[in-house]
Formats: structure tokens, C-alpha cells, sequence
């Protein structure tokens, strides 16, 4: 597993994360089918809190929420933890 997958991996996660929490805005404004919060922070604690983040921001999504007022934030450190951790293993 190389540098670049990682890396890919992580843009990867990200994109789709902001994706979704722009989606997941589109379906409560159109009362329509939801995205699952576990599933948005699943996403954000496996790499893809900056979308996550960038998503509640952009579309003023989940901003009231207290859970992902905390959990988003704890998520970049998980984060910043596990893929700092797996790139230390690669050097």
C-alpha cells in the first residue's frame, strides 16, 4: 500500500462525504429518503471528517446538532491519529 493510495484514498472519502451531506440536505428540504447519521459519522471517522466538515459549513447542514458539533471534531483526531500513524509505518 503505497503513499499515493493513502492519500487517494483519503481525497476519495472526502469528496464523497461532502457529496453526501449535500445530498442528505437536498432529501430533508424535499422530505425525501435520509442519509443515517451513522452512516455520516462512520464516514467522518474513517477519513472523511474535512468533507464532512466542509459539507455541514457549505450547505448549513447539521450545524444545530450537538452530536455532530462533537463528534466531527473528535473525528479529525481519530483521524489525524490513525492515518498519521499508518503513514509513519510506510517511511
Amino acid at each position: 500500500m503505497g503513499i499515493l493510495f493513502v492519500v487517494g484514498l483519503f481525497a476519495v472519502l472526502n469528496v464523497y462525504s461532502f457529496v453526501l451531506m449535500g445530498y442528505d440536505k437536498r432529501q430533508a428540504k424535499r422530505h425525501g429518503r435520509r442519509v443515517p447519521e451513522r452512516t455520516l459519522f462512520l464516514l467522518s471517522f474513517v477519513g472523511g471528517c474535512i468533507g464532512i466538515s466542509l459539507g455541514m459549513e457549505k450547505f448549513r447542514h447539521k450545524t444545530q446538532h450537538k452530536s455532530f458539533r462533537i463528534l466531527v471534531p473528535l473525528s479529525f483526531v481519530v483521524v489525524a491519529l490513525v492515518y498519521g500513524s499508518l503513514l509513519k509505518l510506510m517511511f
